[in-house]
């Protein structure tokens, strides 16, 4: 028997696609809503189409990664009888979730007034691109003018994305916030309301304490490679053997980390002595750290270092993280018969995620949300 979920009794209509909806979609179904997917017949999801690569059984690993404990069901939305379907679905759920164009959702009588003014209590997310205009909403572009790649890259290289659809996922988790945030206002006062999130407002948000620096000091990032601007040393270093991560967050960790590398003397010196001195000095200080660290691989290091309570670790490609996971206890796929996902990150005592669906075909559940609509 499956436990129930904390959200369990709780229905989402989904008209999102691609990554940052449905992603925030399937943390709502881990946590127990029932999902329904709505898709265009023939296509469905753009992701579906996002290949390679592909699973055994023909679907897209990238529609794969966001789409479990869901139901799907394909609605032409410029057939009036579609429409009407999606409405019936609608005005069932308690959460509606889609990312189209601005107007799209109001000409089909979909968008949340509309919905509203027929049911109160219901709650219902719009993800928009970049703003609340109709510029297209790719992470890619998001990345871009949102500051984002300006700060991501070598110094003297070009800027780079992040290698995931990072803001995507950023504004799925947000949505999945702003969702759960809203369900506890209807908990005490039966109102839904519209949530508004964009890819844009997520990646200012993301920018953290590059945001701050600009707003509070005025001083505007720029790419660093993996050193960071207010830490050192917190950045990449090389051993005998090639490079490992310290990540150094106190003066204590760094007289720590010079007494392992048999360099003492380092931790005393004026221009290493504090961590603002070494954010200045950075450059002799990685020289210095580096010298010593030429006199054993990146492994040795690591299992020193850790003894003494040094964050650092090697750079790992994805198979070793999801080893990695396992070795420290973790349990991070969740599995079906014919397909693995990443687990849920959330651990409940009472109420854990589940997984009680794999990613649907497209279409797969048309007759019976068709006749609960019905029904």
């Amino acid at each position: 028997m499956v436990t129930p979920g904390a959200l369990d009794g709780i229905r989402v209509a989904d008209f999102s696609r691609v990554l940052a909806g449905p992603l925030a979609t399937m943390i709502l179904g881990d946590l127990g809503a029932d999902v329904i997917k709505i898709e265009r017949p023939g296509t469905g999801d753009d992701t579906r189409a996002w290949g390679p690569p592909w699973s055994t059984d023909g679907e897209s690993s990238y529609y794969l990664g966001a789409n479990r404990n869901k139901r799907s069901v394909a609605l032409d939305l410029k057939d009036a009888d579609d429409i009407a379907v999606a409405r019936a679905i609608a005005l069932r759920a308690d959460v509606v979730i889609e990312n189209f164009r601005p107007g799209v959702m109001a000409r089909i009588g979909l968008d949340h007034d509309s919905l509203a003014a027929e049911r109160p209590s219901l709650i219902t997310c719009r993800i928009a691109g970049i703003g609340r205009g109709d510029v297209a909403g790719y992470d890619f572009l998001a990345q871009a003018m949102g500051g984002l790649m300006s700060i991501t890259g070598e110094a003297d290289g070009e800027p780079h994305k992040i290698g995931v659809a990072l803001v995507d996922v950023m504004t799925g988790l947000h949505t999945a916030i702003g969702v759960l945030a809203a369900l506890r206002h209807r908990d005490r006062t039966g109102e839904g309301q519209l949530i508004e999130v964009d890819l844009l407002s997520t990646t200012l948000f993301a920018l953290a304490n590059q945001a701050s620096n600009w707003l509070t000091a005025g001083v505007v990032a720029e790419r660093m490679g993996n050193r960071h601007p207010s830490i050192a040393p917190y950045e990449t270093v090389r051993a005998a053997d090639g490079p490992f991560v310290i990540a150094v967050g106190n003066d204590d960790q760094f007289r720590t980390l010079c007494d392992v590398l048999g360099e003492p003397a380092l931790a005393s010196d004026e221009r290493f002595v504090t961590n603002a001195a070494r954010v200045t000095n950075r450059d002799p200080m990685v020289e210095a750290l580096e010298g010593a660290l030429a006199g054993a691989d990146a492994a040795t290091w690591i299992e020193r270092l850790h003894a003494k309570g040094i964050p650092c670790g090697m750079v790992n490609q994805v198979d070793q993280a999801f080893a990695l996971a396992r070795e420290v206890g973790l349990d991070p796929v969740a599995s079906f018969p014919d397909v693995d996902t990443v687990a849920n990150p959330l651990s409940f005592s009472r109420t854990p995620a589940t997984y009680r669906m794999p990613p649907p075909h497209l279409g797969e559940h048309d007759d019976e949300i068709r006749a609960e609509v019905d029904g």
